[in-house]
């Protein structure tokens, strides 16, 4: 098992890795104050809401005690929680569709954007930041999950946590499960949406290549599942990126078997015992093993750094492996012999104390700190992700190594997330998500730190280093995973993009699907009512005047 000084960083480590515009209309466009707009729409509320009664208690107004609080609730990154963030001038909290079909309905009349938060992870801030007046729908109140351990699916809705679900899960059956992410309070709808990727995606794929229903409200108000949004839109929602088509309230899911017993394993390798060999080793390997094996790497500088000469680099290769240690220990001993892997290093687990152990949480800990929504990684931070099809070369190591002694890499980390297995076996356009074939892994880059002050130069260094790797990733797009939102990607941080700039990230984070994506948009909100700085654009005459 970890230390105690290690299981620390690296449940902060497992939180942040495993867990994610258009023109808009202007104020000028629309007639009144924003305060006059503001008491119009509330009222637009009461009157298009089925219970009158029930919707005054979703509403928070900046006049409401309660507002700070539900606002700052779910935000995770404190980038967008200083006074000069723009707020928003309602929130609602749905309790049933009604409510989100009347805050639709009165957005539009109103001329006023809307951001839907699911869980506050989004790394920009996208779903529930707006440089115009705005509306935030937070399902938080959407929570419910129904298990059918017979049929082996679940119904979720969007505003559940991940390790809600889990723990459903288990409640019903010890050999079920479901391949999501490991960060326990990151929202079904933001995750679902983007694709959604976890520890058992090289033996069942992602979250949304287990999606087989969901239910969409979209911008004209009506409720829709599988059969009548057709295949077309329910191809986009599973990966396009949220925000852009509609509110997804509620997600059928195909559970997946999981064995009695599985394993888990972190075992540390400073550059004094070969960590660079080690990884380098790692990149040949990794995407090949068995596809019950997991083993990811995270790359950390750890020691003191006020003494000099104790700060090193380490490597901590975290495991899941979907059977028992002896099994685990020979298939290592036959692929990866250079890690030196040892019983005592392993744990077997049932899978839901595996999702505890991924999450950070302690040996022993009760199952129910999976229902709580609370957050122990809020921070300032800034992530940024690429892929690689090629090993890294052993020295290029030292350039990043040099990077992290810099002041700024005090609290940073890159992840090598490996791929192969059941990743290689389905197809680009399956869903919109299609980094698959030819990946060895992913790669992610975040930094922390702990004062506003302190973010430029954090965000320089993060950019530096991303700098540093663009020989060795992916080319012809330097490609990216939309739910590691990255707005130094084709974006002017202005509220808006052009399409020219939209095609940038576009291609980055769906390559070819992107065009696809496109023409979606196009037939299910012509309009763009649904949008923000790196939401879908639709391919219409006006973008396209726009751009001549």
């Amino acid at each position: 098992m970890k230390s105690s000084s290690s299981f620390s960083i690296l449940s902060i480590v497992f939180v942040l890795l495993l867990s994610f515009h258009c023109p808009v209309t202007s104020a000028e466009n629309h007639a009144g104050s924003a305060d006059a707009r503001h008491e119009d729409f509330l009222q637009c509320l009461s009157l298009h809401s089925e219970n009158t009664s029930s919707v005054s208690k979703v509403i928070y107004t900046q006049k409401n005690s309660s507002y700070s609080s539900v606002l700052e609730s779910s935000i995770q990154n404190f980038r967008f929680l200083t006074p000069n963030t723009p707020k928003p001038l309602v929130i609602v909290t749905p309790l049933h569709v009604s409510h989100i079909q009347a805050t639709i309905k009165c957005s539009q009349k109103h001329g006023l954007e809307i951001r839907i938060r699911s869980g506050g992870h989004d790394f920009e801030g996208l779903s529930y930041l707006s440089p115009v007046p705005f509306v935030i729908v937070d399902l938080i109140n959407l929570s419910s999950i129904t298990v059918d351990a017979e049929e082996k699916t679940a119904w979720v809705q969007s505003g559940a946590t991940l390790s809600q679900l889990y723990y459903r899960i288990a409640e019903k059956s010890k050999t079920l499960g479901f391949p999501a992410g490991s960060c326990p309070t990151v929202g079904i709808g933001g995750h679902f949406s983007g694709g959604g990727y976890g520890v058992m995606l090289r033996k069942f794929g992602l979250a949304a290549d287990n999606i087989v229903d969901a239910q969409i409200i979209d911008v004209k108000g009506r409720l829709l599942d599988r059969i009548s949004m057709g295949e077309e839109l329910f191809w986009a929602i599973r990966g396009g990126g949220g925000g852009s088509f509609g509110v997804v309230v509620a997600w059928k899911l195909k559970l997946v078997t999981v064995p009695s017993t599985v394993t888990t394993f972190t075992v540390l390798r400073t550059l004094e015992r070969n960590a660079t060999k080690i990884i380098h080793k790692w990149q040949y390997v990794a995407s090949k093993l068995t596809d019950d094996l997991y083993v990811d790497v995270v790359l950390l500088r750890t020691g003191n750094s006020s003494i000099e000469g104790s700060t090193t680099m380490t490597a901590a290769f975290n495991s899941l492996f979907l059977g028992g240690i002896d099994r685990l220990l020979a298939l290592m001993q036959e692929s990866f012999p250079e890690l030196g892997l040892a019983k005592e290093d392993c744990t077997e687990r049932s899978w839901i104390e595996s999702v505890l152990y991924y999450a950070g949480f302690q040996t022993g800990d009760s199952l129910d700190v999976l229902l709580s929504r609370n957050s122990s990684t809020k921070g300032f931070f800034k992530i940024k992700s690429d892929y690689a099809k090629e090993p890294i070369p052993e020295n290029a190591f030292q350039g990043i190594y040099e990077k992290f002694y810099e002041k700024e890499g005090q609290n940073a980390f890159i992840a090598f997330v490996p791929y192969g297995g059941r990743m290689s076996k389905i197809s680009e356009s399956a869903v919109p998500f299609p980094h698959r074939t030819g990946y060895l892994f992913k790669i992610v880059y975040s930094v922390g730190w702990g004062e506003d002050g302190a973010s430029q130069r954090h965000i320089d260094w993060i950019r530096r280093l991303y700098s540093y790797m663009t020989p060795y990733v992916s080319k012809n797009p330097r490609e990216a995973y939309v739910n590691y939102r990255d707005l130094d990607i084709g974006s002017n941080n202005k509220g808006h993009t052009s399409f020219k700039q939209a095609s940038i990230w576009g291609k980055k984070y769906f390559k070819n699907n992107f065009n696809r994506l496109v023409h979606v948009k196009a037939m299910v909100d012509p309009g763009n009512f649904f949008k923000h700085e790196q939401s879908i654009p639709p391919l219409s005459s006006t973008w396209k005047n726009k751009e001549n």
